[in-house]
């Protein structure tokens, strides 16, 4: 009953929050970038905050330091989709996000050149979770596969973080794929959304990691970083500007180029990543030969895939 009237809460914020939108026109309208072809609702992910603001009000303000964190990395990422903010003030709340969270881990007490590879993974992870957020679903898709195997890693197979956080996380995740999960989306997440629930994930997996010490869990994550690494790759040997939005993405082919629906182009991503995770579980005395094999059969996939497709896109 507890997470039912969480989800009729979160649903009713939602909802609240489209009247919001659709009044002070915080809309997404498409341009030669977008997978998308009409004008929709931004910021939905706003959700994934409220989420878990909640279990920090009716929890007894567990991980206050992270809670703070994901304010400041919610708030500029917000006002981002709201208008365009300079690149100087966002790192400053990233990086003030990022002291924060690695505070609430304990990383201070490890060596200088331990912090500054986490700032690099966990900065690199947030920015691929938001260049992968493009179409319809696969934002709260992948992200409902990641949480929904946190919860069972935390329930069977060690105790990392309060279930109920998951849950809870979990119960914003359905509230924002109702609305987004669909051939019409109502909304999109948004800078807000996919920042915020990437940052909730790297707050989770960090934790997981820390506590085991085993860096293979990373393996959550794998469907994402192959696309997003590889794509940056790929770019690089275009003698593109990475730091310009594109649609060279693996899903951004199949949906574009292919035309496959968005649906089921998350669908896809969603089945492979619960797929390798559930191998993995079932694999874990070869974690980190579990992790490169994992990788190098999705890089390999990819190669053939764009070697076979890629052409489409050049010729848009």
């Amino acid at each position: 009953m507890y997470y039912l009237l969480i989800l009729v809460l979160l649903f009713l914020a939602e909802l609240f929050y489209f009247r919001i939108a659709d009044k002070c026109n915080i809309i997404d309208r498409p341009n030669e970038r977008s997978s998308h072809t009409r004008i929709t609702l931004r910021g939905g992910g706003i959700i994934f905050y409220l989420g878990a603001l909640t279990f920090f009000l009716t929890n007894q303000f567990e991980y206050p330091w992270f809670i703070l964190a994901l304010t400041l990395i919610t708030f500029i990422s917000f006002v981002d989709d709201i208008r365009s903010t300079s690149q100087g003030l966002r790192l400053v709340f990233h990086f003030t996000a990022m002291a924060l969270l690695f505070y609430q881990w304990g990383l201070f007490s490890l060596p200088w050149w331990t912090l500054l590879v986490a700032l690099i993974v966990c900065t690199g992870i947030i920015n691929a979770y938001n260049f992968m957020d493009g179409i319809n679903g696969i934002t709260g898709g992948y992200s409902l596969v990641i949480l929904i195997s946190l919860a069972y890693v935390n329930a069977e197979v060690i105790s990392f973080t309060e279930q109920s956080f998951i849950y809870t996380m979990i119960c914003s995740v359905l509230v924002f794929d109702f609305f987004n999960f669909r051939k019409r989306a109502k909304c999109f997440a948004g800078d807000v959304g996919s920042v915020s629930i990437a940052f909730v994930v790297l707050f989770l997996i960090g934790s997981l990691i820390f506590q085991t010490k085993d860096f293979s869990w990373l393996v959550l994550l794998v469907v994402y970083g192959v696309d997003s690494v590889l794509t940056i790759v790929h770019r690089l040997l275009l003698h593109e500007n990475i730091g310009l939005p594109h649609r060279k993405h693996l899903y951004q082919i199949m949906a574009n180029e292919l035309k496959i629906p968005h649906v089921a182009v998350a669908l896809i991503y969603m089945v492979v990543q619960a797929v390798v995770v559930a191998g993995y579980l079932a694999l874990r005395e070869y974690r980190y030969g579990y992790l490169s094999g994992s990788i190098l059969v999705l890089s390999l996939l990819y190669l053939l895939f764009m070697k076979r497709f890629f052409y489409l896109h050049k010729s848009n």
